[in-house]
């Protein structure tokens, strides 16, 4: 059987503003685990429209497309082209889940929800010559996960080829979040084996590692085995974690002694009003300021994350949320337009409220205003975000952070992270163009080798205790976009 895998394009990364860095970070690993199912005799081929354009003049026998809300109106199109070629063409992913009917359209199967129960079933039932028009995910495991077809991705083409996923989903419930619609029907956070996990792990060359898992520490009991096991391999690595979880007394440490140097933190709003509405309890009460403490004070540099545009917020927001972050001495920022997905608790509070400007998929890309803001207008929304980002990548503003940094490396450091991340946009595209971002791999692993030990000036006694814990709030691993939803693609921006 021929097979075509495809992720297509999101359209932000067609648009004036696109980073074309950003959008070769990570290969599309969900694509690549789905083809572990496979026989061996079938040819596949997967396609990242990101890196390399889609081949539409094959005659594949089966056609696999995963689908984001940007992305959705691209994804139509390569459907529509191959069915009419006469190729069976499967629909899935995060935007699919949410409106499977819309997608049913375009497909001759769609998927809603993971793909590791579902998959399997729809592969036999298809060779019997009975496949289903849809099947929905209900048995949540990653126990005999198939290796990840890592051969069918071009690693140089990738900033970040060594990523990886060890859980899926997340155990928070915050209104904003695609994940409850994508697990619905069964658990919405789960893990391989620890065995499992390293296993995979061993497999990857190199020692740069990036998890895209959207809560790697959301088991504790599984991320501290899993950071005992990696303790003495030798690697570097990126991931997510919650205001919580760094909080939490001991992880963060074991994280470290493994190799943990770079975490993407989902701070969202510096207005602790905000936290309670859009059901953020992981993040109440707790003291952002000794988060970003606690990590520089152990080597690890942070990726804050935020979203304007909820209903506390007013135009003040912008400039009050650069401000703190710079002057935490946060190294990068992530910052999002509020964005209202289809299947969210969000989106139908908003719709009930008559909140909804409208349905055009291309502009949900948190980018863009889709919502009437309570307390600004909507330009001043998307006036205010764009300022935000040029405001806290200022080089003085780079250099503000930088000199909070107490050993003149760390200045140097800091730097070099933020300011060769933002500011070199035209070397980066040339790399881009070239199909060489892997080469830049060792700079990366140059800059987060001198994290991961304590500055000199930082005080042995500042991991304290965090307060009590109180209640907390798919395979489709790369998001629509810059979305505080699936963070995986946001974390290095």
């Amino acid at each position: 059987m021929r097979v075509k895998m495809i992720l297509p394009a999101l359209t932000e990364a067609s648009s004036p503003f696109f980073r074309p860095i950003k959008y070769s970070l990570f290969p599309p690993l969900g694509l690549a685990t789905l083809a572990g199912y496979l026989d061996p005799d079938d040819d596949v081929t997967l396609t990242d429209e990101h890196v390399q354009k889609v081949d539409l003049s094959d005659e594949p026998d089966l056609v696999v497309i995963q689908v984001y809300i940007t992305s959705a109106r691209r994804a139509y199109e390569l459907a529509d082209h191959y069915r009419a070629r006469g190729a069976y063409v499967c629909l899935g992913g995060l935007h699919v889940t949410s409106l499977p009917d819309e997608a049913a359209a375009h497909a001759d199967t769609v998927f809603c929800g993971p793909g590791e129960d579902t998959w399997p079933r729809f592969l036999a039932d298809l060779r019997a010559g009975r496949p289903a028009p849809r099947y929905d995910s209900s048995e949540r495991t990653l126990a005999g996960l198939p290796p990840v077809r890592r051969d069918l991705i071009d690693r140089r083409r990738y900033l970040v080829p060594n990523s990886i996923v060890v859980s899926r989903g997340c155990p928070h419930v915050c209104d904003f979040c695609y994940k409850e619609a994508f697990f619905e029907g069964g658990k919405s956070f789960y893990t391989q084996t620890v065995d499992a996990a390293l296993a995979e792990i061993d497999r990857l060359p190199g020692r740069h590692l990036y998890f895209l898992d959207d809560h790697l520490f959301g088991n504790a009991r599984f991320a501290g085995a899993l950071f005992d096991g990696m303790r003495g391999m030798g690697r570097l690595w990126q991931a997510a974690g919650t205001v919580q979880s760094v909080l939490r007394p001991g992880l963060l440490e074991k994280a470290v002694e493994s190799g943990l140097r770079s975490l993407f933190v989902g701070f969202e709003t510096v207005n602790t009003g905000n936290l309670a509405e859009q059901r953020k309890w992981q993040n109440i009460d707790r003291d952002y300021g000794q988060v970003i403490r606690r990590l520089h004070d152990h080597g690890v540099m942070v990726n804050g994350s935020f979203v304007f545009g909820m209903d506390q917020d007013d135009p003040s927001v912008f400039e009050r949320t650069v401000e703190w972050a710079v002057g935490q001495g946060i190294e990068t920022a992530t910052f999002h337009v509020m964005t209202p997905y289809p299947g969210t608790r969000l989106y139908a509070r908003m719709e009930k409220a008559g909140r909804i400007l409208h349905r055009d998929w291309d502009r949900y890309d948190t980018r863009t205003v889709v919502f009437k803001p309570a307390r600004m207008t909507a330009t001043q929304l998307e006036d205010g975000y764009w300022r935000a980002y040029r405001d806290f990548y200022r080089w003085r503003n780079i250099a503000r952070g930088a000199a909070s940094k107490p050993t003149l490396r760390g200045k140097a450091r800091h730097a070099a992270y933020a300011g060769g991340w933002k500011k070199f946009e035209p070397a980066w595209d040339v790399v881009i163009r070239a199909k060489r971002a892997g080469a830049a791999l060792p700079l990366l692993e140059s800059v987060l080798s001198g994290f991961g030990t304590r500055p000199a000036g930082a005080r042995a006694g500042r991991t304290a205790e965090a307060p009590a814990d109180r209640p907390a709030a798919g395979l489709g691993e790369r998001p629509a976009g810059d979305t505080p939803v699936t963070i995986a693609e946001t974390r290095l921006s």
